[in-house]
């Protein structure tokens, strides 16, 4: 694995912890860090021993608390960006993010504090996003003459509708937790102190299925999204095809006849 300055990836069994470690910038994403996430999850991808990735965000560099998942993009990089400088700056934030939402992998995002902006993105491009209480969620971008530029336009409409989409984005109102839970945007909030074992546990309860499945599964479903319904059920009957010739499933359908545990192990 290669070292980093602003990222600390750990392993815990079939887990993979990334977190994202701007202490000093309550995590905002730089073109440093953008860089290192691309780097991070294309060796994450590549271990057949990691099933299921964590993203979260580090502790503030004043008191250690956990302030901020990520704040946003780094807006003293982008003050003086000209429009091809901004574009690149878009496309360089893409690659990781497209990672997240593609990689073979389950992501969930462990949220615990500020999610704005590109932190909000960034939390979108993930499978599953579990927030803590005191978590806030927002797209601030217009208010600063922008718009977002990491994927919240189109992402954010995709979970919860483009009616509240456009009012989050449009009046840079940041939303709680339990109102993100409310509208689709999270799929579960805990206190602050359960954030970690919470996204660990439903992290080892996928780690425990079908790895190469889950895999599947999560492509089924990530491309049939915008297809129209007849072309997506017959990719999905394709692919339901292509599971059925595994290792784990002659493996999983015998112990359930058998009456025993499955011993899973394809990826």
């Amino acid at each position: 694995m290669a070292e980093f300055n602003n990222l600390k990836v750990e392993h815990d069994g079939e887990i993979c912890v990334l977190t994202i470690s701007r202490p000093g910038a309550l995590n905002a994403l730089n073109s440093e860090t953008l860089a290192e996430l691309d780097t991070a999850l294309t060796e994450i991808e590549a271990d057949d021993n990691t099933k299921v990735l964590i993203l979260t965000g580090g502790p503030d560099k004043k008191d250690n608390a956990f302030k901020s998942f990520v704040a946003g993009a780094d807006i003293s990089e982008m003050v003086n960006f000209t429009a091809p400088e901004a574009r690149a700056f878009g496309i360089r934030a893409s690659k990781p993010f497209f990672k997240l939402q593609e990689m073979r992998q389950v992501t969930i995002a462990a949220v615990n504090g500020f999610a704005l902006g590109g932190g909000c993105e960034i939390a979108m491009a993930c499978d599953i996003r579990i927030a803590s209480e005191n978590a806030t969620f927002g797209q601030p971008e217009t208010g600063l003459g922008i718009i977002p530029g990491f994927g919240g336009t189109q992402r954010l409409a995709r979970l919860v509708g483009m009616g509240r989409a456009k009012e989050m984005i449009f009046t840079c109102d940041s939303i709680d937790a339990n109102e993100a839970y409310r509208i689709g945007l999270v799929n579960k909030v805990v206190p602050c102190e359960e954030l970690m074992n919470t996204a660990k546990e439903m992290g080892k309860k996928i780690a425990s299925k079908g790895s190469y499945a889950v895999s599947v599964a999560k492509a089924a479903i990530n491309n049939g999204y915008d297809m129209d319904i007849h072309n997506a059920v017959e990719m999905e009957a394709n692919l339901f095809g292509v599971t059925n010739d595994t290792h784990d499933k002659k493996e999983g359908m015998g112990a359930f006849l058998e009456r025993r545990a499955a011993e899973l192990t394809d990826f």
